[in-house]
């Protein structure tokens, strides 16, 4: 019953949530507004992927910038260099970072704690070399333009056809994880997290499920950078950079481990605190630390757990 009662309390925050971006456009609909809020949709995306890696499985991964660069890389390169149209790209990239965190999470997830972290980062530091040294094919440090998504002749360029479009794909990632966190592959994964041991005496295959976990997270991240780069129209190395896993493992944390809408949270956070502490550009960088480490003390387990924890006990 009280699962039940999880279960149901996350339908009825995703139906909000809903409500949220239904809304958001009529009350401030600017341009900037729909750019910015385009720009939290597809990191809590990213966000909601790694929830599943570390807030079910209870695997760490730095790695985790590696994959959205490939997905933001592909939807550049294939149709700049190769002709490929830009769906067709888009789903090519997304195909291969999931390949890949197959083909690499085989022997990395044999790892644990910190070396496991460490073995991720490297892939990602991989990542960005490959990125960064092939100038001819991704542009090199100074990045490439991307070519526009169109529909019937007509190029996707306006904020606010972003803004639904990342909206509808962050829902649905939410929705997946949900679906995901209570099905039988989620409960083997909630296992791992309490104990590899006791999972595997219990019959659960912890590498398969860990594996699962790992090509899951690498989709979502995969999409978002893909996303990411269609809107922009140019990207850059920075995507797939070290800075940026740092970042998507603090959105995670901070926001919540343990619920998708913790990793949005977390997400909306990071990406509007730059936006909010701009006029304070010398300091801004101490002020996000700032945050970041007081989250991180007074907060434990998260923004959202704790609130919810915050809410349960006032209404008792």
């Amino acid at each position: 019953m009280k699962a039940l009662q999880g279960s149901n309390a996350g339908w009825r925050a995703l139906a909000l949530l809903v409500l949220i971006v239904a809304l958001l456009p009529v009350v401030a609909g600017s341009s900037y507004v729909m750019r910015i809020a385009a720009l939290v949709w597809i990191m809590g995306l990213a966000a909601v992927g790694l929830h599943i890696l570390m807030g079910m499985a209870g695997q760490i991964s730095l790695g985790h910038a590696g994959f959205f660069g490939i997905g933001a890389y592909a939807s550049a390169v294939l149709p700049a260099r190769y002709g490929v149209p830009v769906v067709v790209a888009a789903a090519g990239g997304i195909v291969l970072a999931g390949l890949i965190a197959y083909l690499v999470g085989k022997p990395i997830l044999r790892l644990k704690g910190h070396y496991l972290a460490i073995a991720t980062l490297g892939f990602s530091l991989l990542i960005g070399l490959v990125i960064t040294s092939e100038v001819a094919l991704t542009g090199g440090p100074d990045g490439m333009d991307v070519k526009r998504l169109g529909i019937a002749g007509f190029a996707l360029e306006s904020p606010s056809t972003w803004y639904w479009i990342s909206a509808a794909l962050m829902i649905a990632g939410v929705a997946v994880a949900m679906v995901l966190r209570d099905s039988p592959t989620g409960r083997a994964l909630r296992a791992i997290l309490d104990s590899e041991v006791a999972a595997a005496s219990m019959g659960v295959d912890v590498a398969r499920r860990k594996l699962q976990a790992f090509v899951i997270a690498s989709v979502y991240a995969a999409v978002a950078g893909s996303t990411l780069a269609l809107m922009n129209g140019f990207i850059t190395p920075d995507l797939a950079g070290f800075m940026t896993s740092v970042e998507f493992v603090a959105m995670v944390v901070i926001g919540g481990a343990a619920t998708p809408f913790g990793a949005l949270v977390g997400a909306a956070l990071l990406t509007l605190l730059p936006q909010l502490l701009a006029s304070f550009h010398d300091y801004q960088d101490i002020a996000v630390g700032l945050i970041i480490m007081l989250s991180m003390i007074f907060l434990r387990q998260g923004i959202v757990p704790t609130l919810g924890q915050l809410l349960r006990r006032a209404s008792k």
